[in-house]
């Protein structure tokens, strides 16, 4: 399976503003093994880059002097990407752009969902880490990726760097060996390429609980159900099965009894952390 791993560097946030793509970074993976295949430019945009996306990237309009149109390096991305599965994070930001750059050429209208399947690393991680922080910079301290060349964005930086959180997400590969990219192109850029850690599989133990935890748990069930007058739905279930087979369950319960006012107090000390925060001024 041939997939490319993309990433864009732009003007400014919105093509609808005739904002334009400034650098293009692919790196190739066959097999979810690296290639050391990689297709980077550097466009002129015709136009000013907003501070803010400057402030980003670091690639002012005086650095992109000389540098090739889109126009001039189409057909050779497209016939790089044609076929492949492109591996992208907010898909939605880097194609947009490129559609936008495709459609100021003349001649039939082309778009890249028409030639690559799309798969948005965004989205993925959003379906796998509900509810927390999914940037690349947060995947890369969840999957333990080396990051620390990116003190600024860079289209083919970040795209090696998502290649490896992408692999750790989709079950690891630490074979990824991204040193194999063109030593001139490494040379270049400045920056070392970062690497998914190599996960040697190891036997998980199991921890039972304690008679002691047990009973803790059972005090502060006791707590929860005086609570609700007794509405709890595991009352239905009972009896329970313990973590640890051989506890006395008439030792359990007395020490269940034991614990329940030093549960209560626990509670009560939670009790102010639970109150939700009124934002500052």
């Amino acid at each position: 399976m041939r997939q490319i791993v993309l990433d864009t560097e732009t003007t400014g946030l919105e093509p609808e503003l005739n904002h334009r793509v400034i650098e293009i970074g692919c790196v190739e993976l066959v097999n979810r093994r690296a290639t050391g295949r990689t297709f980077h430019r550097y466009l002129n945009p015709e136009r000013e880059i907003d501070d803010g996306a400057l402030s980003v990237h670091g690639i002012s309009r005086i650095d992109l002097d000389g540098q090739p149109r889109f126009a001039e390096i189409a057909d050779e991305l497209l016939a790089f990407l044609a076929g492949s599965e492109l591996v992208i994070h907010n898909a939605a930001f880097d194609i947009a752009f490129l559609d936008a750059e495709l459609a100021r050429l003349p001649g039939e209208p082309r778009q890249i969902g028409s030639i690559c399947h799309i798969l948005d690393t965004l989205e993925l991680a959003r379906e796998m880490h509900p509810g927390q922080r999914n940037s690349l910079d947060a995947l890369c301290k969840r999957y333990d990726v080396d990051d620390s060349a990116r003190e600024l964005h860079g289209a083919l930086l970040d795209a090696r760097i998502l290649a490896d959180v992408y692999l750790a997400m989709t079950g690891g590969q630490g074979a990824l060996a991204l040193a194999e990219h063109d030593a001139h192109a490494s040379a270049s850029e400045g920056a070392r390429p970062a690497r998914a850690p190599v996960r040697t599989a190891v036997p998980l133990p199991v921890l039972r609980a304690t008679p002691e935890e047990l009973a803790a748990h059972e005090a502060m069930l006791a707590v929860i159900a005086s609570a609700s007058g007794g509405r709890v739905l595991w009352a239905a279930l009972e009896p329970r099965p313990n973590a640890d087979t051989h506890a006395d369950p008439a030792a359990v319960r007395t020490a269940a009894a034991l614990h329940a006012e030093e549960a209560l107090e626990a509670v009560g000390a939670l009790a102010p952390l639970a109150e939700p925060q009124r934002p500052s001024a």
